[in-house]
């Protein structure tokens, strides 16, 4: 992953140093599970323990040498230690200690994106709170269609990366396995009771049954969390850069004082932040993609595997972890326009409020296919009204319609209370105490 796009979270955890300190510890974890069946005499565990190291050049020289990385490490390892390192890996295959550390790695990885993850949801939870009265026009297909809260619309999202977020502790529980059962899973060479040992001293659970790896559907859902994570990141930051658009601007990303938004358009304001959160979604799929093709894998293993696992896992953490800094920066930041989201609100001149008149209409006594017919010919005046630059209302269309008086008179305010936008909000506070943080007052904006 280039730099730019790297958290410095992320990256100590997915660099080599640490990867080889994870794989350290299994490897530690191991001689200790031999030294308690006395295989592994203690003076030489207590030497094991007091000298075992590495130094990650070393290790690359070696690999230069025997073109294999596991080998490379216990052998720089034991060089540290001495004639004690003879026991360093035993009864060991490579995958043991890999994807062992590999589930040390990917939970701790997990750990930092769901923390983020959560600081996310309190600022989606300030931001809805704030607006949960501010009526809005809700729209479909990009449509205007019934008036909502501008809260309820970010709720929503809070609702969809609270999901996210438990998705993702459900995926750190099943990745957390350790897996020390050899070449072909039949424990030929190491016990399952070192296994049990070492599983209980790294705390994770034993995978129940393993080829050479731990299969790969594990790790195919982790990343295919992620990827569905990063798709909610993406449906915000879409939200963010419609709300943006000119026609719209009903909110908008901060810009900074010295920010510059196009090279030859001073006047320029763009989505960059939300644009650029879209399209890493993207790369997050493509992961998710090679994720998928590594679980299908020849008889009790292959390694084509490994080399797409050493892109993608800390591709798919760094990218995931920096769309949650720059999404959550949009929205601590957002600039909300209430006068432009009135405006909008208006900007159809009532045609929103259709479906109530509707109702309005059959419970003073039409059948619903004449209020329907009645409602649909005075919206569509409505609408060239508006396209051609009129003053006309969908109101006024009604109140001149002659189908309509006779049900108009007998209740001249009753069509007119059907154009409040308070109905529409009534349920709003019922809908956010379904949320802990709302009910136990937590959140305030």
């Amino acid at each position: 992953m280039i730099e730019k796009y790297c958290t410095k979270a992320m990256s100590r955890i997915w660099a080599d140093e640490n990867k080889f300190r994870r794989w350290l510890d299994v490897e530690l974890a191991v001689c200790s599970a031999w030294a308690e069946d006395g295989v592994i005499p203690k003076s030489d565990l207590e030497e094991i323990i007091s000298k075992a190291s590495f130094d990650v050049k070393r290790i690359a020289e070696i690999e230069e040498e025997t073109q294999h990385d596991v080998i490379a490490f216990v052998s720089a390892v034991a060089e540290k230690i001495g004639p004690a390192g003879r026991f360093v890996h035993l009864g060991l295959t490579s995958s043991d200690v890999i994807d062992t550390a590999a589930s040390l790695l990917l939970s701790d990885a997990l750990d930092v994106l769901i923390s983020s993850a959560e600081e996310l949801r309190e600022s989606l939870a300030r931001l809805a709170w704030r607006y949960r009265h501010t009526p809005c026009v809700g729209r479909s297909h990009g449509v205007h269609a019934e008036p909502t809260s501008f809260g309820l619309k970010f709720l929503g999202f809070m609702a969809e990366t609270e999901r996210n977020i438990e998705r993702l502790a459900g995926v750190r529980n099943e990745i957390r396995v350790c897996k020390l059962s050899g070449a072909v899973g039949t424990y030929a060479n190491c016990p399952p009771r070192i296994e049990e040992r070492t599983a209980r001293a790294l705390g994770l659970s034993r995978d129940p049954v393993s080829t050479q790896i731990v299969q790969r559907d594990r790790h195919a859902r982790v990343v295919g969390a992620i990827a569905l994570y990063g798709a909610g990141l993406e449906r915000l930051a879409l939200e963010i850069r419609h709300l943006q658009r000119t026609e719209v601007l009903e909110a908008a990303e901060p810009f900074g004082r010295k920010q510059k938004g196009s090279s030859a358009m001073p006047h320029k304001k763009n989505p960059i932040l939300s644009e650029r959160v879209c399209g890493l979604s993207r790369l997050l799929r493509g992961y998710a993609s090679g994720a998928l093709e590594n679980v299908s894998l020849w008889h009790e293993r292959d390694i084509s595997h490994s080399s797409v696992e050493r892109v993608i896992w800390g591709d798919s953490f760094n990218v995931a972890h920096y769309m949650t800094g720059i999404i959550k920066r949009v929205i601590d930041g957002l600039v909300v326009n209430e006068s432009q989201i009135k405006k909008n609100l208006d900007l159809t001149r009532g045609l929103v409020f259709s479906g109530r008149v509707l109702l309005a209409l059959i419970d003073l006594g039409l059948s619903r296919e004449d209020a329907y017919a009645a409602v649909q010919e005075n919206a569509m005046k409505c609408w060239e009204s508006v396209q051609s630059g009129g003053s006309g209302a969908l109101l006024g269309f009604l109140e001149a319609d002659p189908r309509l008086a006779p049900l108009m008179s007998s209740d001249p305010g009753r069509i007119m209370k059907m154009f409040d936008t308070d109905h529409y909000l009534r349920y709003a506070d019922e809908i956010f105490e379904r949320f802990p943080v709302f009910r136990e007052k937590k959140i305030r904006g």
